[in-house]
């Protein structure tokens, strides 16, 4: 599909509090963990890694021959587990890191190796992926985070407000029930691409006071003057894995695509 080089990796945490043991759900006779890196591998991608903390999740990747290395149970977020990867796997400072989501076995091909290829041409630290959004329960929904770019496409802030702000749209009557026309109002998809050296300089970052407040770790990068660039999608990617209706929902699709085989 490409000739980018990149790696991809993919953090599996065993523990959830909503959904325990959540890398190993089973989707149509395969765990969950295994038919993402499935999804990842056809991206392009030079090497998928699964990086786990659990001697289940690990064991499961390499059944189904897939790259896994055990990381430590500490890390409080999925790039400090990436950096681990990328310190033990002695990768060159320039190497291109995808991290895709554990718990997303829908998650586009197409969408990793944009994200891949934005973070190669733009030159910048990170690259991370974004969509128009286009209801106004969505713009105001604080658990829907926004980013607004800069000229150039890099990100100037992502936050959970509604960011930018129609002032004399939503001051109307029933202004804050839709959005203006060409609004550049845009939700931020947890997708990221890092250079290795980038993640080997995260650890040593002090978390940014917005990123305390926001609960937004990106954040901290833009704080301490990294770049991020943004690659716009046309809609939102399908739905991950978080709470067990989620769950359900994801098994009946995998058994019915099962089923059709």
């Amino acid at each position: 599909m490409s000739a980018l080089a990149f790696k991809v990796v993919i953090p599996a945490r065993y523990a959830s509090t909503r959904l325990p043991g959540k890398p190993l759900l089973d989707l149509g006779g395969k765990p969950m963990v295994v038919r993402v890196a499935e999804r990842a591998r056809r991206s392009g991608a030079e090497e998928v890694w699964v990086a786990t903390d659990h001697l289940a999740v690990r064991d499961a990747a390499e059944a189904n021959e897939i790259a896994a290395l055990m990381t430590r149970s500490d890390h409080s977020t999925g790039t400090d587990r990436l950096a681990e990867v990328v310190e033990r796997l002695g990768w060159h400072g320039e190497t291109i890191v995808v991290n895709v989501q554990g718990d997303e076995p829908l998650i586009e091909p197409e969408v990793i190796l944009r994200t891949a290829r934005q973070l190669a041409a733009s030159g910048a630290d990170i690259a991370t992926v974004a969509h128009p959004i286009v209801e106004a329960a969505d713009f105001f929904n604080p658990n829907v985070v926004k980013v607004v770019c800069r000229a150039d496409g890099d990100a100037a802030y992502f936050s959970r407000a509604p960011i930018p702000y129609a002032r004399d749209h939503f001051a109307q009557e029933l202004g804050g029930e839709t959005l203006p026309a060409d609004f550049p109002a845009y939700r931020h998809v947890g997708l990221y691409a890092y250079r290795a050296s980038f993640l080997r300089a995260y650890a040593g970052l002090t978390a940014a006071p917005t990123e305390q407040f926001e609960a937004l770790e990106q954040l901290r990068a833009l704080w301490h003057g990294y770049r991020i660039s943004v690659t716009l999608i046309d809609a939102a990617p399908a739905p991950g894995v978080d709470t067990p209706e989620d769950a359900a929902r994801m098994r009946k699709l995998f058994d019915r695509v099962a089923n059709s085989e």
